[in-house]
């Protein structure tokens, strides 16, 4: 079954201007996480923000043959209800264009666990806390649900919504047996950029995340070169909750 991947990604991001444009690979951000998303055999849905802004997303989806949504550029709830809507999508995994190395097989786990009646499968604590792992798996039914019950125009801390729906059905699974490691893998800061570029040069666009993990295991210095960005990124993370 092809799991619909909704990549949720806009040009105005503040900290990192334009930060899905940088190149990367043999394109820029954003076509690397369209095509690795494709890579591991799930559905690819850009799904980006009505802001004449994004005009350039829309082109870069059509031009990677995947389909393409724009809607609320503050409410990223409705964004992915209406995206549901449009393509008669009852469930999906969110993936960040900030996670160029998310793990595809991860997802697939995640995922089917939607079958056994959750309503929505959260990233594990790790991935999460910034190693970028894996996003939320989430069906339609209770995003509809939750943008029933608030009048908020930005949820972009969406998490906080879905949680105030009555009876809702969540879990969020351990992470792996291996050791854990301290690895920052998102796209915020010009730091993350540049690691997130050695990462790829040393293990390729296509890795397995158990890959890029080891990386970081025979070079245990590595982490450093972005590291003390991650509290500064929590700090924001926290001072956008409601």
């Amino acid at each position: 079954m092809d799991i619909p991947a909704f990549i949720t990604v806009r040009t105005t991001s503040s900290r990192l201007p334009q930060k899905c444009l940088l190149p990367f690979g043999e394109g820029n951000v954003i076509e690397h996480v369209i095509r690795r998303a494709r890579f591991f055999g799930l559905d690819p849905v850009v799904c980006t923000t009505d802001n004449v802004s994004d005009d350039v997303l829309e082109h870069i989806a059509r031009q990677e043959g995947v389909k393409v949504f724009r809607g609320s550029e503050t409410h990223k709830l409705k964004r992915w209800l209406d995206c549901c809507q449009a393509f008669h999508i009852t469930a999906f995994h969110t993936v960040d264009a900030d996670d160029p190395f998310f793990d595809g097989e991860l997802v697939k786990k995640r995922f089917a666990l939607l079958s056994g009646g959750y309503d929505v499968v959260t990233p594990t604590a790790a991935s999460s806390a910034g190693s970028a792992s894996v996003g939320y798996s989430l069906t339609e039914a209770i995003v509809r649900k939750a943008c029933a019950l608030t009048d908020a125009e930005d949820t972009e801390m969406m998490w906080y919504y879905l949680d105030k729906v009555p009876g809702l059905k969540k879990i969020q699974l351990t992470d792996t047996d291996m050791a854990p490691i301290q690895v920052r893998l998102t796209l915020d800061y010009e730091e993350d950029y540049w690691l997130l570029c050695t990462v790829l040069r040393l293990a390729g666009p296509n890795a397995q995340r158990r890959e890029v993990d080891g990386l970081f295991r025979r070079n245990p210095d590595l982490y450093q070169m972005n590291w003390f960005r991650n509290q500064e990124w929590k700090n924001a993370q926290l001072a956008k909750k409601v």
